[in-house]
């Protein structure tokens, strides 16, 4: 598979000196796109050696995560079954165009409550789920595990090696997990956490030893699914010059940040700079949705 490194022109990094890449995992594939599709990718080929024929996942109402698992259980001959936070989506989900989609590619949802929801992996919680819903293979909330991480590590190849410095979102901590194993001795790898705190640090190094990674911590905007005008600007500025579009819930924060960094001169001149697009556009038209009743600009889309 072959995934293109896009050059990007801008003043700003012109300016200081800085060259700038996009890897464009957002163009694998419409629907399993970016860290999605790493992460499944191993996952689905362990699920269906194991003889599971149903895979259980969890995520929100706008989750990347349980679209793809969705349409790739469709493809790959699985069930799939969501449990959604949120139990006042079950009277609405049909408005939200992430569910719509999960569930137009086959997808069974059980809505629960956000106390509930914050225990989906006790042993209690997901014993109730097989006794409803019998055997399934778990995939866990944003789909990270040691399967995932194997397929994180490819997002890297030969040709990325020139690069000294390499970017990305950070969700459940999974895609930079892979980075880090993957990346060379002299690349340092930033991340840019689309949620506050700091349990992120020690959710990393369950899958990572090396310690070549930064979290850039100050660019979340508010937290997960947060956003502000300032941010959807940027998207709309940045989709303008590049014709690349970002999503404002991870690489749109991921972006702003790099950029921030770059004015304020942490890059030394001459540095090469790899981004790693990890996809997420379904989201943008729920994103719209709540922009729309706020009375704020859209995002620009491809449509």
């Amino acid at each position: 598979m072959f995934v293109e490194n896009q050059s990007i022109h801008l003043p700003l990094l012109t300016k200081n000196e800085v060259s700038l890449h996009i890897k464009r995992e957002d163009r694998i594939h419409p629907l399993i796109s970016g860290n999605k599709y790493r992460k499944l990718k191993y996952n689905l080929i362990n699920a269906k050696e194991k003889g599971f024929d149903t895979l259980l996942t969890f995520g929100g109402a706008y989750s990347n995560h349980i679209a793809a698992t969705a349409y790739a259980g469709k493809v790959h001959g699985f069930g799939t079954i969501g449990i959604i936070r949120g139990e006042e989506l079950d009277e609405k989900w049909k408005l939200n165009p992430t569910l719509k989609l999960a569930q137009e590619h086959g997808m069974q949802f059980k809505f629960v409550s956000r106390d509930t929801y914050r225990n989906k992996n006790s042993d209690f919680f997901q014993g109730q789920l097989e006794n409803e819903f019998g055997s399934y293979y778990l995939l866990p909330e944003g789909g990270t595990n040691t399967w995932a991480i194997k397929g994180c590590e490819e997002i890297l190849t030969i040709g990325d090696d020139d690069f000294d410095v390499l970017c990305c979102a950070v969700g459940t901590g999974g895609t930079l997990a892979g980075i880090s194993n993957a990346a060379r001795t002299h690349q340092q790898i930033l991340g840019f956490p689309a949620l506050k705190g700091d349990f992120l640090q020690e959710d990393i190094r369950k899958f990572t030893r090396r310690e070549n990674w930064i979290l850039q911590t100050k660019y979340h905007f508010g937290g997960y699914a947060k956003v502000s005008k300032t941010l959807v600007d940027f998207v709309n500025d940045f989709y303008r010059h590049t014709q690349i579009l970002l999503d404002p819930i991870y690489t749109g924060k991921m972006m702003f940040g790099l950029l921030d960094m770059v004015q304020n001169k942490y890059f030394e001149p001459g540095t090469k700079i790899l981004a790693i697009h990890t996809g997420g556009l379904q989201g943008v038209k729920g994103m719209n949705q709540w922009l729309k009743q706020k009375n704020w600009p859209l995002i620009t889309t491809y449509d």
